[in-house]
Formats: C-alpha cells, structure tokens, sequence
C-alpha cells in the first residue's frame, strides 16, 4: 500500500471528493498508462487495477536519478518544518548584533571630539592610573563618591594592550571606544529583542532604525562615560522584567533574576540609576502573585551578592572601607554638592534637555507613545525625566538611558505607517509587511535622515575637537622626546589627560574642586576672571614648562606674557564655531618655550 498515490487512498474518484477536479486525476491515469474517458458513464478502473499498473511501468521504466528525483518530487517528511517567523529568531539575532557592532564600531571611529570631561576624568585616567601606574584621580575619588568598577573594565583593556605591546598613543585613544562600541551592540541588539517581544518584529527593525540613526546616541552612546554603560544594562535588564509584559513564555522567575542582577550591576556602577529601577520594581511588585518571594529569595540577595562584590572591589583599589553609594548620595541628594557646577531651571529636561537629544524624532516618539497605549514602558521615561528634574545640577547624558526607550515608541510610529494593520495583532507581522514603503513613510525616513546625519556628523567631526587633536599632537611629541612639561591655561578638565598622552611627564592644569567656602573661586574661575593677572602670580612659583595650551579667547590676554617669558606658537587647532557655556574658543593654540 505504500507503493500508491496518495490521492487513490484517500480520493477514489471526484464524486467522492468534490474538492479534486477530475482532470487531475485523468491525467494522473494517463501518466500509470491506464484508459481513461471522459464519458462518466464508461467504466473506471479500480485501485487494483491501477497498483498493477503502476507495477508494470516501474519494471519496464529505468528508476529516475535520485537527487533529480527528490529536487522535483521531495519526498513527505514527518519533521516539523520551522513557521516562517522562527527562521528569523536565532539567525536573525546573529545578524542584528554583527550588523550593530559594525556600525557602532566605524561609530566610534568617528566619534572624535570632546563632550563631557567625565569621559576622561572618571573613566580612562582612573583606569590609566591602575594599570600603570600614573594619572590624575579627581576629588570624587578622594572623597570616595566614585566606584572603581567601571574604570576597572577600561583598566584591564590598558593591561592587555601593555601585555601585547600594542599600548601605542593611537590605539590608547581608540580601543577604549572600540570596547565600548561592542558594549553599544549589546544595547543595540537588546532593544530589538525588547521592541519584538512588546510589539512585534516591525516594529522592532523600526525601533532599531530609530536608535542607530538618532544623532545624540551616535554623538555619546560610544564614549566611554558611565552613563553609556548605564545605558546598555537598561536595555538589557528590561528585557528581562516580566512586568512590561503583557504575557511571558519564560519562566518568571528566571526572567526576573537576570533582570535584578543587571539592575543592581548598573546601580553599583552609577547609584542614580536606582531612579530606573525603583520604578520597574515597583511595577513588578504590583504586578507578580509571589511578592514574598521577589523580595526575599531573589531582590535582597541578589542586590547583597553585587553590592558585597563592589564593595570588596572598592577596599582592594581604595585601600579601606569605602561605602560608595552613601557618600553618592549625600553629596548629590542631602547636600545638593553638584549644584557647584551649575544649575537649571526644573522644565530644563522637558523643554530643552530631552527634547534636543530627541530632535526631530520627538513627534515620532509622541505619536508612538499615545499608539501603542504602552503606559507602562511610556510611564518609564515621565517618572525619570520628573525625578530627574527635581535636582538642580543637570545635564544631557543624565536622561540617556531613557532615550532607546523613546525611540521605541517613535518605532511604533514608523512601523505603523508601513504596516498600520499588523500592529494589532504582532504575531502577523511578517519581513515582507515591513518593506511596504507608501509615500508618507518615504517622507519621513527621508526627512529623519536629513536631520540627523548631519547633525551627528558635525558634533562628532567638527564641534569642540581641538581638545581631543591638541592630546593627539602632545602625545606624539613626547613619543618623540620633544615635550619636557605641560601647563594648561585653560578651563579645568577641559582635554584629556595622561590617558591620551600616555608619558609620565610634570603636567599641570587648573583645580576646580568643590571648596566649603563658596565665596572663593577656585583656580579655573579665578584664571577665567583675570587671565593676565592670574598667571603672572603663577609664575612667580612655578616650574617653567616647556609647553603652554589655551583658547585662543584667553591667549589673547596672555600675548605679553607669553612673550615675557619667550614662548613662542607652534601649532594650532580648530575648536568650535559658536560657544557652548562660556566666550567662543575657536581654536586651541600650543606654545613652546623657544629660550631658557
């Protein structure tokens, strides 16, 4: 019986069957050599006939080529073959994260100009100053306010590099990017899974268009601040929660578990992300029937495992018992300490500082918000954009880690215009649904990339990079033997330091470190009030430094002392074209002592 037709088992005639038209099955008749007519009243022949006529042509007919054969007539396999859908899971995971990784990589190849000084200051001159031995630690790590667990990952980069011998001054400056742009990919590829776990896989190739087109995560996700960290952990652990979920088919608990062991490594890294996850907590907490459990069994030991582990880390590297998170927040919440270096307005994240990291992707993100009815994840980005705001001090990077999650919902936005349909039912939503491309769509990719291209192109290329070339130049002279000392008669922290110089040689720049006596400015504003006078009193106790870097809005004030004292200009580079927060400094001048 295995050696018949399929259709003669299961449809004997077309009578029998109305579903098989009988040409079928007469043509099938013709092909075993049995007469057939198209009179119904002629006799048909049974199945028996047509076994032994099937029998007399495989034994007159030679056997067909197998692998011809099986390319036109696969044999019937009883394997499952895989939904269209689950091909794109594992594979497509591997390409998403191998597509990120090469563009956040050429992303941070770019990225050559200077944003913030924590860059540098709290991140790879701590970690220079572990591994070799040299380099400045600011007044947060004597205070204690600072964990070394983030300097730490840089710092093991700079003892492989030394090991190989590759610690060369090019690749000293570049490879911690290039670490933190694999770190970037993680975020990336997370915040796909995240969209297509919340909202299906249109949207969730839409969310990463969003991310990786965004010209402030392509100005700052790949640098090195703890805040791009902070954010890649964000992305990862709300993958885990089940509370953003309408329904899991995961284990909870396990979910659960990754998820608050990422929480707390991105709390033990920056304190302030508790902001983050205090919300998600209090969601699940809501949400979960084993509340016990959450607490005692998974979020108290969990947070005791990481917590005890920094604080280990912390003794080895401080030298004593250091309890960082305290020291954190009475400097930043009881004392308002980083009031010193400037405060805003409470709206200043929504109506400047949020809002500018968003740019034209803001309408996109609103609409996709009041879309996708989300108020959970939604409700993620107003409680930290609201807590935020309370504290004076702000700044851009502060609000980062909320920013992918905007850009989700601008996500939700596109895919609906391609596909507005699927959007109610995500389990319909297919690759060749996305790649439907009306006219609106077109209109909008084309205006996002018209704005952010260039925008992220000029703040990574162009704005503020004399302090980052002016490094570069220092370094290869002292490679070069030709640097003996630095001064910097500029604003504190404005280059970096011996992380980009690499060369263990006197250097010195302008303190500005909190003083008790707020009336007093300190060394950066002092000189800023009165460049001239400030370093005439200078120079009555100081080394003579063979080389001199400052802005050329305070150069010229110091053209005569310059001169007095025989330094003379030997290189200069471009900065800024507008100011930021002070006078415009255009350019960034080098002088060299030309006479002893």
């Amino acid at each position: 019986m295995s050696l018949l037709p399929r259709f003669f088992l299961s449809r004997p005639n077309s009578r029998e069957n109305p579903d098989v038209p009988p040409l079928a099955i007469t043509s099938r008749r013709r092909h075993l050599g049995i007469s057939v007519s198209t009179d119904h009243c002629q006799h048909r022949p049974s199945v028996r006939q047509a076994t032994r006529a099937m029998r007399r042509q495989r034994i007159n007919v030679p056997s067909p080529d197998p692998d011809r054969d099986k390319s036109q007539n696969p044999p019937h396999s009883t394997e499952k073959r895989p939904k269209p859908q689950d091909s794109h899971s594992f594979h497509s995971e591997r390409n998403v994260f191998l597509l990120c990784l090469a563009m956040r990589a050429v992303n941070s190849l770019l990225v050559q100009t200077y944003f913030n000084p924590d860059e540098h200051w709290q991140a790879l001159e701590v970690a220079h100053k572990i591994a070799f031995g040299y380099g400045h630690l600011t007044w947060e790590w004597k205070e204690g306010i600072r964990s070394y667990l983030h300097p730490m990952v840089f710092a093991l980069l700079y003892k492989v590099l030394a090991l190989l011998g590759l610690d060369k001054p090019w690749l000293m400056v570049k490879a911690p990017r290039l670490l933190q742009s694999f770190f970037c990919a993680i975020g990336d590829l997370y915040l796909h899974k995240l969209s297509h776990v919340l909202f299906g896989y249109c949207v969730a190739r839409w969310a990463l268009f969003s991310e990786l087109l965004n010209w402030f995560m392509f100005f700052c996700f790949p640098r090195t601040l703890s805040n791009s960290l902070e954010t890649v952990l964000t992305l990862v652990g709300l993958y885990y929660w089940p509370c953003l979920r309408a329904s899991s088919s995961r284990d909870p608990a396990v979910s659960r578990s990754w998820g608050l062991f990422v929480a707390a490594l991105a709390c033990a890294i920056r304190p302030t992300s508790a902001i983050i996850w205090a919300y998600i907590g209090l969601l699940e907490l809501w949400f979960t029937s084993d509340r016990m459990k959450f607490i005692f069994l998974e979020t108290i030991p969990i947070g005791a495992l990481v917590l005890g582990f920094t604080f280990l880390l912390d003794r080895l590297v401080y030298g004593s018992w250091v309890f960082v998170p305290l020291n954190f927040l009475k400097f930043n919440f009881l004392s308002s300490g980083g009031d010193y270096y400037g405060t805003h307005v409470w709206h200043w994240y929504f109506s400047q500082g949020f809002t500018v990291m968003l740019f034209t992707f803001l309408p996109f993100s609103l609409a996709g918000i009041a879309m996708a009815k989300h108020w959970r994840l939604s409700g993620l980005i107003g409680w930290v954009l609201g807590l935020y705001s309370v504290l004076g001090h702000k700044e851009f990077r502060f609000v980062l880690p909320v920013l992918p999650v905007a850009l989700i919902f601008s996500g939700v936005y596109l895919a609906s215009l391609s596909n507005p349909h699927g959007l109610r039912n995500k389990k319909e939503q297919s690759s060749k649904s996305c790649m439907i491309w009306p006219a609106k769509m077109r209109w909008a990719v084309v205006f996002l990339l018209v704005t952010n291209i260039p925008m992220a192109l000029y703040m990574s290329l162009v704005h503020q990079r004399g302090s980052e070339d002016v490094m570069n130049f220092l370094s290869r002279e002292a490679a070069n033997d030709r640097l003996k000392s630095i001064l910097f008669l500029m604003p504190c922290h404005a280059t970096p330091y011996y992380s980009a110089l690499h060369r263990n040689i006197p250097m010195r720049f302008l303190d500005c470190s909190p003083s008790e006596e707020r009336s007093i400015p300190d060394e950066s504003d002092g000189f800023m009030m009165d460049p001239s006078g400030f370093a005439s009193e200078l120079a009555k106790n100081w080394s003579l430094p063979s080389h001199i870097v400052l802005f050329d809005s305070e150069e010229r004030k110091l053209q005569e002392f310059l001169s007095l004292h025989s330094f003379k200009e030997i290189k200069r580079f471009f900065h800024a074209n507008f100011k930021v927060d002070r006078d415009l400094q255009a350019s960034v001048a080098v002088y060299a002592l030309t006479a002893p």
